[in-house]
Order: C-alpha cells, then structure tokens, then sequence
C-alpha cells in the first residue's frame, strides 16, 4: 500500500503548475513596482521641469 501511495503522481502536475503561475504572479509584481517606480520619477521630473519654466 505504501509503494503504491508513493508512486502515485495524479497530484504532482496541479502542484508544479500552482507553482509556476505562483512564479509568473511574483515576476509580474515585482515588473509593475519597477515600472510604477519609474513612471512617479518621471512625472515628477515632468512636473518640476514645468514648474520652473513657469517662474521664468
């Protein structure tokens, strides 16, 4: 009973493509903060640039 418990894998490719999705959704995360971060330094260079161009 034992060796056929351990051979069976019916579960194993649910796991591994949990895992996978769980891998593509941190990638995905950790691109978007990358991306949002650069975005807020641009608009506030944008927006510091304007606003000095407008005291001139």
């Amino acid at each position: 009973m034992l060796v056929r418990l351990f051979k069976d894998e019916s579960g194993a490719t649910a796991i591994e493509y949990g895992l996978i999705a769980a891998l593509i959704a941190v990638a995905a995360i950790t691109a978007m903060q990358g991306l949002g971060n650069e975005l807020s330094t641009t608009f506030g260079t944008v927006s510091t640039k304007m606003g000095e161009s407008n005291t001139v």
